[in-house]
């Protein structure tokens, strides 16, 4: 684990992204809340949040955070039948929240395709990246748009 004694503390923020695609029976339930395990989206939500939460007992040298605010949202594209999953975390700390936002997206995507997965097989998580982050010694990092 990297020694950060020393380092002050500042206000911190990541944000990450994941991208879940499904056939157009799985997408509908989804989006209709008509999934045989229940409601997809707070699932996911949830679940999201908690590994957030939980990311130094996952990742090894991972530092436990106290983390201030954690907040996901799924924006949902017709026309591909995928679910754009974005995540910030937020903390006072004297290390980031990258790997927090990260986790928390990637557990999400994981959640929609074990409540999916019985409709369909074929279910692909794309795109997981950081999009920013903000705060600490190195400063803030903004992902290029193509």
């Amino acid at each position: 684990m990297v020694n950060v004694t020393s380092k002050k503390e500042t206000f911190r923020t990541a944000t990450a992204h994941a991208r879940i695609a499904m056939n157009t029976i799985a997408f509908s339930q989804v989006m209709e809340n008509r999934n045989k395990k229940g409601d997809v989206l707070s699932t996911a939500n949830l679940a999201g949040i908690m590994a957030a939460k939980k990311t130094s007992g996952l990742i090894p040298l991972c530092h436990p955070l106290n983390l201030s605010h954690i907040e996901l949202k799924f924006i949902p594209d017709d026309g591909s039948c995928s679910i754009e999953i974005i995540a910030l975390c937020e903390l006072s700390g004297k290390t980031g929240v990258e790997m927090e936002a990260l986790t928390a997206v990637t557990v999400a995507a994981l959640t929609l395709y074990d409540m999916c997965k019985a409709v369909d097989k074929r279910i692909e998580i794309s795109e997981i990246y950081l999009i920013k982050k903000t705060g600490g010694r190195s400063g803030a990092y903004f992902r290029k748009t193509k």
